[in-house]
């Protein structure tokens, strides 16, 4: 059965929450996220923020993108974007450490689509394939991305060729990614 990219995303998203409870009796928490508003927000502690994913309330697109690049962007981004505010989740992939990139509250989305513009033009200028990250790695300058021509999901370093697939698709690289706590 092929799953669907939120099919994968949520049940993603229940295994950290569940090993989060699991090793720490408690959601997730963030130093990063503190006194920020979001609606995932369960309770704050000693500047920190514990967190459950809540409802994607915001526009279900990314058009402001679409519309200032004049490109479609790959279904599997939307979809990926647009399924849950959460914070970033700590996961391993093969051998590759990562933290995926979640949407936080709807000003979030906001920033979110203003950096994915400003990767795209980047890579515009740059002639290189349109990718759109889904997922940040220790080096400032790796990042996990899809690719809007193929779907696949790749290791890139921002601003080169260097590429390497990881997956066929978003879903499929989802449904193989680790959960990791980092209490």
């Amino acid at each position: 059965m092929t799953r669907t990219v939120s099919q994968a995303l949520h049940q993603f998203t229940r295994h950290y929450v569940g090993l989060w409870q699991e090793k720490t009796g408690l959601p997730p928490i963030s130093h990063d996220l503190y006194g920020i508003p979001s609606p995932c927000i369960i309770r704050t502690g000693d500047e920190c923020v514990y967190w459950e994913p809540a409802e994607f309330t915001a526009d279900k697109h990314l058009q402001p993108v679409e519309k200032a690049l004049d490109i479609q962007l790959h279904p599997d981004i939307s979809e990926f974007y647009t399924q849950q505010f959460a914070g970033d989740m700590q996961a391993v992939f093969e051998d590759i450490q990562l933290s995926l990139v979640q949407v936080w509250s709807e000003d979030d989305f906001i920033r979110l689509q203003e950096n994915l513009i400003g990767h795209l033009v980047t890579q515009r200028r740059l002639k290189l394939p349109p990718t759109q990250f889904i997922a940040t790695l220790e080096s400032e300058f790796d990042m996990i991305s899809v690719c809007n021509l193929s779907g696949e999901v790749i290791l890139e370093t921002f601003g080169t060729t260097k590429r390497r697939v990881l997956a066929a698709d978003t879903a499929s690289f989802l449904s193989q990614l680790t959960a990791v706590c980092t209490a």
